[in-house]
């Protein structure tokens, strides 16, 4: 018996009982389906981030502030700066808690920027928080961010319509801001009308409109770019945050060789401003990370999600897979009689045992094409519903056919060799 007659028997014994042949396809679906799905989400994450790192640049440092760390020293360290006004023992012999942490102040970010021109070539303090916004009727929630005339070469943006503030804007304190796309809809209802010009309440304070943000997207983490008004660092400060503080600042360094020196010179100069003491950089009062460490952040939380994912993908295949056994060994049993007819009528052990294999494999892979089919259509709904960002890589769809396929293969070869086994006589008698 040819591959060809095979084939054509092992269809019509799927195609008589239709109900189990599918709930046996079930565990592939999934299985093929998730292995779609989760490689079309990491994939997407991964290109996003890299468009964002080239969006920013690789010269990119950040700097925040940090929780304070207390060091524990030797007993005779703790004597010798029992004065010094750091860290002293009690008359138990404990250290004291240590004093209200530092923060980063804008007086420290324009001395960075100043006096670090070789390896630094701009600096954006960044003053954030969240703010209450209204115009006319319509009211929001955004993040609010104070910070200086460098923000826009620093991070690499742009203004479409109007302009960005001035210093003097800075100097004068005055209301004045830059809104992103998305505030706008969420203010007039549609993204492309113009609310230059136009007075918004902020923190139910008046707020003069002077320019609108290019789009830029979501960013590393998924958060939206565009949810955001950019305003005067200085009237943050003073009239929204009452702060004389800093929440971070955006480094821009004068090439990526630099960004080594840039790290050690800000590191340096604040451990000095706040007087740390050593260890470094255990008690360090502040963060200094690059672009490129918070890509390989992202990339590694995304690759442990994608890991993860994949395993219950894998593991739903193994089920599907364990479900074709099951059923074929079902239908070694019910068949019993016309395995031992067709043994009678000259059908050698190998028909038998390339008839159920190619049954077995057929299953798998109708059901890999399946649920290949609904992992690109749900990659497809999460990118235009949900507003991930996806992409189907060719390589997963020609790997899941593969694997459907050698799944149905592997666990169908016991129920083939138990049916290629059976002897003739013995399956003619069976009732």
């Amino acid at each position: 018996m040819n591959l060809l007659e095979s084939t054509r028997i092992a269809l019509r014994g799927l195609a008589g009982n239709k109900m189990r042949t599918f709930l046996t396809m079930l565990g592939i679906i999934i299985g093929v389906g998730v292995v779609i799905l989760v490689v079309a989400i990491g994939e997407g994450a991964t290109q996003r981030v890299k468009q964002t790192i080239d969006e920013l640049g690789t010269n990119l440092l950040f700097v925040w502030n940090g929780p304070p760390r207390l060091h524990i020293a030797p007993a005779a360290a703790l004597a010798a700066q029992s004065g010094k006004g750091t860290t002293t023992a009690t008359s138990n012999g404990f250290p004291t808690p240590p004093a209200p942490p530092n923060r980063l102040t804008l007086d420290e970010a324009n001395a960075i920027a100043k006096n670090f021109t070789q390896a630094i070539a701009a600096v954006a303090p960044i003053v954030r928080r969240s703010v209450q916004i209204r115009f006319q009727d319509n009211n929001a929630t955004t993040t609010l961010q104070g910070t200086n005339t460098e923000y826009p070469f620093v991070n690499n943006a742009s203004v479409m319509r109007g302009r960005f503030f001035d210093q003097s804007d800075i100097e004068g304190v005055r209301q004045v801001c830059v809104v992103g796309q998305t505030v706008v809809e969420s203010l007039t209802g549609s993204p492309d009308n113009d609310l230059v010009g136009q007075h918004i309440s902020i923190n139910n304070q008046d707020f003069l409109v002077i320019g609108e943000l290019t789009p830029k997207g979501s960013g590393i983490w998924g958060q939206d770019q565009d949810d955001v008004i950019i305003a005067p660092i200085t009237t943050v400060m003073q009239r929204i945050a009452n702060t004389t503080n800093i929440d971070a600042m955006n480094v821009r360094c004068t090439s990526a060789k630099m960004m080594p020196l840039a790290m050690e010179q800000i590191a340096n100069y604040l451990r000095n401003q706040h007087h740390l003491q050593p260890p470094f950089p255990q008690n360090d009062d502040f963060e200094i990370r690059s672009q490129t460490d918070l890509m390989n952040r992202q990339q590694s939380v995304t690759g442990t999600m994608t890991s993860l994912l994949s395993i219950v993908a894998i593991i739903s295949l193994v089920v599907g897979g364990i479900g074709i056994m099951n059923i074929m060994l079902v239908s070694v049993t019910e068949r019993t009689r016309e395995i031992g007819i067709r043994k009678a009528i000259g059908a050698t052990p190998r028909d038998i045992l390339l008839q159920f294999l190619i049954e077995s494999s057929i299953i798998s892979l109708i059901g890999g094409i399946i649920g290949l089919a609904l992992g690109v259509i749900g990659a497809h709904l999460l990118a235009t519903v949900g507003g991930w960002n996806t992409i189907v890589d060719p390589r997963a769809v020609i790997a899941g056919l593969v694997v459907s396929a050698g799944v149905g293969l592997f666990f169908g070869i016991y129920p083939a060799s138990k049916a290629a086994a059976l002897n003739p006589i013995e399956a003619l008698r069976f009732e």
